[in-house]
């Protein structure tokens, strides 16, 4: 069913065309050693095995590699592997999508490679983890700029809503869930997982519980909670199960598992404006807004969020973050 030469020319050497070569002849220049064919080297199939056997035994338990290694690259390695051990090679292939730069495909060829350390100069771990499991690993990715951006507002909603947890209902943190309950409210997330490991689903359940704590939050603010958020109160269990809920979806998803007040922290950090600045400018516009100087103060709120500083007014005080 092979399409014989639609992939790569067919060496003329070959008898047939679906053949494929253990040792290859050096070519000049090339690296060689000794063999009974003469001169040459691996090919590229029989390395990976050979490696693979040498580290990890004659049976993985899982193989990764991009969609377009399946064929030849990997259909090879078991054909070698498992006629030279009698054993299967692999119990489990994961095959990821392409990966797409502003929708071309990474590739060395086209030189729009895109180095991890580049992308966390300007965006957190957090929010690269979840853009990368936002979408099926088989599925392509689209990165842009843009794409980093959403993902890092999403976390930063992440964060500021178990802050808030914490800071409206601070009794949350001393109280245990219910073990069956939360592994009925847990049972979907390990479903996703089992299901080919589909952590797009899992992340949207995390942020479907996002939006519940918030709205439960807001509820108990306006006096629909029955007075508070009481530490009887079904709210209040509620909360708890969904803060749970984060902790295991984190440790699933190797992500949103820092301290807000970490994750903050390292945001503010970096601002490319010391902090001691920002904060003499926060206490200028106070002084400005109390002599009713309100042009000022929003020259002051301006200035600051061209560097990137986003100013909130609260009742606690003015408070900054970075812009999203």
């Amino acid at each position: 069913e092979l399409e014989s030469g639609a992939r790569v020319e067919v060496d003329e050497r070959k008898l047939d065309p679906l053949d494929f070569a253990l040792w290859k002849s050096s070519k000049p220049g090339e690296p060689w050693w000794e063999s009974p064919w003469g001169r040459g080297r691996p090919g590229w199939h029989i390395e990976c095995s050979a490696m693979c056997m040498e580290h990890l035994g004659d049976t993985l338990d899982i193989h990764g590699g991009g969609k377009d290694l399946a064929f030849p690259h990997h259909e090879n390695e078991i054909a070698q592997s498992e006629a030279a051990t009698g054993k299967p090679f692999v119990r489990y292939w994961l095959h990821n999508g392409f990966v797409n730069i502003e929708r071309v495909k990474m590739s060395k060829s086209l030189g729009n490679i895109l180095n991890i350390r580049d992308v966390l100069a300007n965006h957190t771990r957090d929010a690269v983890r979840l853009f990368l499991l936002s979408s099926h690993y088989r599925s392509p990715i689209d990165y842009s700029e843009d794409s980093l951006k959403e993902a890092e507002s999403a976390v930063e909603r992440f964060y500021k809503t178990v802050e808030r947890i914490y800071d409206e209902c601070p009794e949350v943190k001393t109280i245990e869930p219910d073990e069956a309950a939360l592994a009925e409210r847990l049972r979907p997330l390990m479903e996703a997982m089992d299901d080919d490991f589909n952590t797009a689903e899992v992340t949207g359940m995390v942020f479907k519980e996002v939006t519940r704590a918030n709205k439960i939050l807001d509820e108990a603010k306006s006096g629909g909670g029955g007075g508070g958020v009481g530490v009887t109160s079904p709210m209040f269990h509620e909360l708890s199960l969904i803060l749970s809920l984060f902790r295991e979806a984190g440790k699933i998803l190797g992500t949103l598992n820092e301290r807000p007040v970490d994750y903050f922290a390292g945001r503010k950090s970096r601002v490319g404006v010391p902090a001691k600045e920002i904060e003499g400018l926060i206490r200028e516009r106070d002084d400005a807004r109390g002599r009713k100087d309100f042009k000022r103060a929003d020259e002051i709120r301006a200035e600051l969020l061209e560097k990137g500083v986003v100013l909130e007014d609260t009742a606690k005080g003015t408070v900054w973050a970075v812009k999203g």
